[in-house]
């Protein structure tokens, strides 16, 4: 047994913002991957995440008794595969920023939810709102408290956009130029980070006046402003916005970014080769990376592992 393939994802712009009300634009990622499987001899991580999915089994079936109105599941045909020891086979690394546990989310309700709303019906902005707050409702057994966006964006595979907390649509990005020599790129920082913790920590600066007008004024501005720039290919716009933003979050985001690159996200803002910014939440995992000429960039920081996403 091996159900379709769930993808990755990565939120290039939004990151914060969007609990506040910013644009946001997330893209699929399809390097990593995942998808239900059951083996005869499971490995010890496959055990693990079969151990994983009976708790999160439990979950859903409270969530369907608190919220029936909102989801249900074949609970039946489900409980029988984790019975059978069937667990999430994925190469998306946790706790990277990159949706791991969006993909898995994704990947349960296209099997087992009832009266799903498929891939192929015209999707409406009611329709992508309704599964925006299933997906969200689902992820929160994961990580506490979630937008939804990253099981939506893998269930679709598509780019979304968001422009508001209650206004989200599939997008269309400029195509890549593979000749070009402008990037985005991952940068490994080497270690994982924890979801929870830095939005919990977000949610405590959130309580200073001083943090939150510098939410609004320059953090959100900027990333609405690269959202539009990005999405209509105006790259020169583009990249004056990233040097603002990777500024600001460096100011302002410091122990969301693992200390070790303090100095290098400085030395991008300085010398212009890259400008860098947080993938996710932060704490660890990957950062993101823009630069209008990766052979620059790969120079500048080399000894580490940038992987293109993206060229322009």
């Amino acid at each position: 047994m091996k159900g379709p393939l769930f993808y990755s994802k990565i939120l290039l712009f939004g990151e914060y913002g969007i609990i506040k009300d910013s644009k946001g634009l997330s893209i699929p990622y399809n390097f990593f991957k995942g998808a239900l499987k059951t083996d005869e001899n499971p490995t010890k991580e496959a055990l693990a995440s079969n151990a994983h999915l009976t708790n999160f089994v439990t979950y859903l079936e409270e969530l369907c008794t608190k919220e029936p109105n909102l989801v249900n599941f074949d609970f039946k045909a489900l409980k029988k595969d984790v019975a059978a020891g069937m667990y999430f086979d994925s190469s998306i690394p946790q706790g990277y920023g990159v949706g791991s546990s969006g993909a898995l989310v994704a990947a349960i309700y296209d099997k087992y939810a009832s009266d799903k709303i498929t891939v192929l019906e015209n999707l409406t902005r009611e329709k992508l709102l309704k599964l925006k707050k299933i997906f969200g409702t689902m992820e929160s057994f994961f990580h506490g408290k979630s937008s939804g966006l990253d099981p939506l964006n893998s269930y679709l595979s598509l780019p979304i956009l968001i422009n508001s907390q209650d206004n989200i649509e599939s997008t269309s990005i400029p195509s890549q130029n593979t000749e070009g020599k402008g990037a985005v790129f991952l940068l490994d920082s080497g270690s994982t980070g924890e979801t929870a913790p830095m939005v919990q920590l977000f949610m405590e600066k959130m309580k200073q006046e001083g943090f939150r007008a510098m939410l609004k004024n320059q953090f959100i501005k900027h990333t609405d402003a690269c959202v539009e720039d990005f999405v209509n290919g105006n790259v020169k716009s583009l990249f004056t916005n990233l040097k603002q933003l990777s500024h600001v979050v460096l100011d302002n985001f410091k122990p969301m970014i693992p200390a070790k690159f303090h100095k290098l996200w400085k030395q991008g803002i300085e010398t212009n080769d890259y400008y860098l910014k947080l993938c996710g939440s932060g704490g660890g995992g990957y950062i993101l990376g823009f630069t209008q000429d990766i052979e620059k960039a790969k120079a500048a920081l080399k000894g580490y592992n940038l992987e293109v996403v993206y060229n322009f």
